[in-house]
């Protein structure tokens, strides 16, 4: 890291293995990279119509490939082919409610498709490093409100939760037994609620508020009390960026860290709502509507004071900030911006940030 930042000079040139790139998370990741030099090929899914991948023309500086990770002939194909030295593995299916719809397919994509990805770079010669990014919702939660660190129990109580838990033991299964004979380093990174522009994703707080603010009726909230360890896309992005590059240069890292807020400043979902509805021109009001018997967590934080420690990451965009940069996005989006544009501005004026 360069003053906290992803480090160009290390980047550059570097093959690249990105899963999940046309997803939000993985569209941002991938035109980070691209700013950054690296080589990448991209392994995921087909994008959804309406998507940061498909508005910022993601696909044009990247060799993209559409592969289910449950298929693991596909997999290997792409592997193959990528012949990566650092792998960052971000696809996953996210959505807690779509787990409770649909737990088998959550657990084959989550659990058996990166044992499948994994099983596949075994035989990847030039590779170097492997990040695997899991959840904030790994941890057996209590709901006593206390933020959990990277040696707390894991558990999940619902299938998207128990899923990633399950990941994480998978993961350092097959590193032990057989990545890390083969001199790759792995580690898996723990981010908390991402939030950001581009993101139009189904059952997610932002995406559901411009599209309320965009028809002009209330947004509806399930668990407006429930707590959050909302992060930006950026500063979560950075966390897994340094994390990577420990990696490579051979520092001594734990096998997993947490990225989030700092403790004390995780905010109420009503709270944020009403910050990126007002930001977006709203009144900030919306209605709540709670779900009988709901297994979604009320209260959830994660104590990341070990990544600041390890590899001097701290989050940029905390606050208001946060609101102002994701609301932002879609204000010049709705105006008619450039989404490609749009966000790789947001990535250069956050690397200008202290």
């Amino acid at each position: 890291m360069s003053g906290g930042h992803p480090d160009p000079a290390l980047w550059a040139g570097r093959r690249v293995l990105l899963t999940g790139h046309t997803g939000f998370k993985g569209a941002w990741a991938a035109l980070w990279l691209e700013r950054l030099g690296a080589r990448v090929t991209g392994l995921a899914l087909p994008a959804e119509e309406l998507s940061l991948y498909t508005l910022a023309q993601v696909g044009r500086s990247l060799e993209s490939h559409v592969a289910d990770l449950r298929d693991p002939a596909a997999v290997e194909r792409v592997v193959q082919a990528a012949d990566p030295e650092i792998v960052l593995h971000l696809a996953a299916q996210p959505i807690v409610r779509r787990s409770l719809a649909e737990p088998v397919e959550t657990f084959a994509t989550n659990v058996m498709g990166t044992v499948h990805l994994l099983d596949s770079l075994r035989r990847a010669r030039g590779l170097r490093a492997l990040l695997v990014v899991t959840s904030d919702k790994v941890y057996a939660n209590a709901e006593d409100g206390r933020a959990f660190a990277e040696t707390d129990r894991l558990g999940g109580k619902d299938p998207y939760s128990a899923s990633k838990a399950a990941c994480e033991i998978a993961v350092q299964a097959m590193a032990q037994s057989f990545l890390a004979r083969n001199g790759v380093r792995v580690a898996t990174a723990r981010g908390g609620n991402v939030v950001g522009g581009g993101d139009f994703a189904e059952d997610r707080l932002v995406p559901d508020a411009v599209r309320a603010v965009r028809a002009g009726r209330a947004l509806v909230l399930r668990h407006p009390e429930a707590t959050r360890p909302w992060q930006h896309v950026l500063d979560c992005l950075a966390g897994y960026f340094a994390m990577a590059e420990a990696l490579l240069a051979g520092t001594d890292l734990p096998p997993a860290l947490n990225f989030g807020p700092l403790p004390g400043t995780d905010v109420t979902v009503g709270a944020l709502a009403r910050s990126i509805l007002k930001a977006l021109g709203g009144d900030g009001d919306y209605v709540h509507q709670p779900v009988p018997g709901s297994v979604e967590m009320t209260a959830l934080a994660i104590d990341s004071a070990l990544a600041r420690r390890v590899l001097g990451w701290h989050d940029r965009l905390a606050g208001e900030r946060l609101a102002k940069a994701t609301a932002d996005w879609y204000r010049a989006w709705i105006e008619g911006a450039d989404a490609r544009a749009l966000t790789l501005s947001q990535i250069a004026s956050f690397e200008a940030l202290p």
